[in-house]
């Protein structure tokens, strides 16, 4: 059997269809390797364009790849297209598919724009300690979907950039100083000049306590129980939790040795008596 029992001209065969089908083939190959290529170029641009910017290497990857997947989509369809193929409907398969994965996935997406605002904003950074939604530790790494914190305890917490960027948020590490807040009660019957004047010596002749700002030592209210003082002196961040718990633990030998009393809240319970019916 040959093309001519077959009523097929072997030269109308490759004018109407090798060649034809050949050349777009060719073109959609071409197409295909010199999109890549350039996909491969405009990424890499734009990735040493974010890294000059200094942005996050974690997010500088994460957005090359978008791109790069997005680009190459493209040049895929333009290259089907070459070969005569409708991409009408796999372009809009695409689009429905992408919704379906948007709708399934709607909780990382949020997760994921969260995570972006936190890595170009930086409102904390790896090392600071925070506290978010009641959650305190120490900033141990930050990704695009969560951020894995530390606890004193030695504990990892993960907690969604979701909740992160959406609640409130106290950064105790960005400052270089710290105000220690403490209140000291002391009984009405003592001396409150003294008390006052032994707290000043303590405070200022701390080692850690800084000068400037200046520490500040008032009476702060007349309670029910007690007269409370407040102590307020600055700190370095690193030192806040060390000259509080020594200050505490100061305080409270001084007055003993001084004969100020520290009261605490007490009740006094009256009985009346009642003669009972003859």
């Amino acid at each position: 059997m040959n093309l001519e029992s077959l009523n097929l001209n072997p030269e109308l065969l490759w004018a109407d269809y090798v060649l034809p089908w050949g050349t777009q083939i060719i073109l959609a190959l071409l197409i295909f390797i010199i999109g890549r290529i350039a996909v491969g170029m405009i990424t890499n641009g734009v990735s040493k364009v974010m890294t000059t910017a200094k942005l996050d290497p974690i997010l500088v990857n994460f957005l090359s790849g978008i791109l790069r997947s997005v680009l190459l989509l493209l040049v895929l369809v333009f290259a089907l297209s070459k070969l005569g193929l409708d991409t009408t409907s796999l372009v809009a398969l695409l689009g429905a598919a992408g919704l379906a994965v948007g709708l399934a996935l709607k909780d990382s997406l949020s997760h994921f724009a969260a995570g972006v605002m936190l890595i170009l904003f930086r409102p904390f950074k790896v090392g600071d300690y925070v506290e978010i939604n009641g959650v305190g530790g120490s900033v141990e790494q930050i990704t695009i979907l969560s951020t894995r914190l530390k606890s004193p305890d030695n504990k990892v917490i993960t907690v969604p950039n979701g909740s992160v960027f959406g609640n409130t948020m106290i950064n105790f590490s960005e400052q270089a100083t710290r105000r220690v807040d403490m209140v000291v009660g002391i009984g009405y019957g003592s001396d409150l000049l003294k008390a006052k004047a032994i707290l000043e010596e303590m405070v200022n002749g701390h080692e850690l306590v800084l000068k400037d700002p200046a520490p500040k030592i008032a009476v702060s209210e007349l309670a029910d129980s007690s007269v409370n003082l407040v102590v307020r002196p600055w700190v370095n961040a690193a030192d806040y939790w060390t000259v509080k718990w020594d200050l505490t633990e100061k305080i409270k030998l001084r007055f003993d040795e001084e004969g100020i009393e520290i009261p605490f809240p007490q009740m006094s319970v009256h009985f009346e008596k009642t003669e009972s019916a003859a």
